[in-house]
């Protein structure tokens, strides 16, 4: 496997079905399940989700709750129960455990739907993001674009060199 094949990239447009299904292309569809057909699907920002394969992902946030109650436990998170209570809304409700049904489909679930934005007959961008893959309302995408593109050539570089 050349290293470029263990980067997820490239841009397609689909179109959300009345049941809220979208179909994923094949070629990420089959790498974003290399390791294990479980995949997550999260809230990213508003007009984007992301689906990672469930195996990294759990193993990530896993380290995380760890350490958090770590510091909990440890007392040094005494006075900050307000961003406590926000960390834990927010892990509640930003991801979902799901599986693409045949032919890549993906069903958006109920709360997912409303935070990409798009309506059944909409336009979806898909984007390999390197690491998971990315669905996209269209005005969000290209906003997300004009701001980072200019930054691209930098970012190549320092990531590559």
């Amino acid at each position: 496997m050349s290293s470029h094949e263990l980067l997820l990239i490239g841009e397609h447009r689909r179109t959300l079905d009345q049941r809220y299904r979208l179909s994923v292309p094949t070629e990420l569809s089959e790498q974003i399940q290399s390791k294990g057909p479980e995949l997550i699907l999260a809230k990213e920002r508003p007009g984007c989700l992301s689906l990672w394969n469930a195996n990294p992902w759990q193993e990530h946030l896993q380290r995380g709750v760890t350490w958090v109650a770590d510091k909990l436990k440890a007392g040094k998170l005494e006075h900050q129960t307000n961003q406590l209570l926000q960390l834990g809304r927010l892990l509640s409700t930003r991801h979902v455990p799901i599986q693409l049904a045949g032919r890549g489909r993906l069903v958006i679930p109920e709360g997912f739907r409303e935070f990409l934005g798009v309506e059944p007959g909409g336009t979806v961008f898909i984007v390999g993001a390197s690491v998971s893959v990315e669905l996209w309302h269209p005005e969000r995408w290209v906003e997300y674009l004009n701001q980072q593109m200019p930054e691209f050539r930098e970012l190549f570089e320092e990531l590559s060199n």
